[in-house]
């Protein structure tokens, strides 16, 4: 990919892929699937791209304009952060991983308040969209709003690797086609996961919890939703090693109500609303910018 300078300064990498992480975690939980997110990846690496060029604006403008932040501001977002990571020694153990002081840490984040409150400017005057505009934009699209498909399932895994031998990897097989046999013979598949398996899953006997398609490596996924409801799996293959798949349940394929999506298309249009106002703002910004890519 392109490499971008914003008045002399390079868009690093990093800044590039927080971006590309906030498109595919919006745009999956707007119900397009993984499979459509990698079909259109060269597209969201672009708008990434584009998205961190626009944040280091944003940031340049608001350390210039020294928008006020207040401490109490910024441990309101300390809070946050130490509850997502599950607690105060967790915070700590995650800032020592990261070699990072608390001080540090709080800069950065003062950093990222400056932005909110000069986005949050740019678009106070961006009104919430309408039930009516609601409505409309649920009946253009409604055909597209299906409850996505999505299984409840647990799985034992025997590790191999490609640098194995053929006999390990026989050995591997082995074993887990024991393991499916005593499964078939009445074992129960949670105690075998426990005890045999070799995926961290094997702890809460061998749970995915629900998941999608596409969000599974393509043979395990293809197994998954090929499976009837109550069925235990062949050996599958994948890159990871061996497994055997046991579907609980199954779910999805109906058509989802405007009550359903209501506020996933409310959210969706004021993302949108606020992102044309960002757009027009950013576009400002740009126009006093110099801004190069090599």
């Amino acid at each position: 990919m392109k490499k971008a300078y914003v008045n002399g300064q390079e868009i690093g990498g990093e800044a590039v892929r927080f971006e590309l992480d906030r498109l595919v975690k919006f745009y999956l939980s707007h119900g397009m699937t993984m499979d459509e997110i990698r079909k259109n990846m060269p597209t969201l690496e672009e708008r990434a791209l584009d998205q961190a060029i626009g944040a280091k604006l944003l940031l340049d403008r608001a350390m210039k304009l020294e928008l006020p932040v207040s401490a109490a501001d910024i441990d309101a977002e300390v809070a946050k952060v130490v509850e997502q990571v599950g607690g105060e020694e967790n915070y700590k153990k995650a800032l020592a991983a990261q070699n990072i002081t608390d001080a540090a840490f709080r800069k950065e984040l003062e950093k990222g308040v400056r932005v909110n409150m000069l986005v949050n400017q740019a678009c106070a005057h961006v009104a919430d969209p309408t039930e009516e505009e609601v409505a409309k934009f649920y009946e253009a699209h409604k055909d597209e709003y299906v409850q996505p498909h999505q299984v409840l399932c647990q799985h034992i895994l025997v590790k191999t690797d490609e640098k194995d031998l053929p006999e390990v990897k026989a050995a591997a097989f082995d074993k887990i086609s024991a393991i499916r046999e005593r499964i078939l013979a009445g074992a129960d598949f949670a105690e075998e996961a426990k005890k045999h398996s070799d995926c961290p899953s094997g702890r809460e006997g061998g749970s995915l919890g629900w998941f999608g398609r596409g969000m599974m490596v393509p043979e395990f996924d293809k197994a998954a939703f090929e499976m009837k409801k109550g069925e235990v799996s062949g050996v599958v293959a994948t890159q990871f090693g061996y497994h055997i798949i046991y579907k609980a349940a199954e779910k999805g394929g109906e058509k989802q109500t405007l009550v359903d999506v209501h506020d996933s298309i409310k959210d969706l249009l004021r993302h949108e609303a606020r992102g044309r106002a960002m757009d027009a703002f950013v576009a400002e910004l740009r126009a006093e910018a110099n801004i190069e890519f090599k």
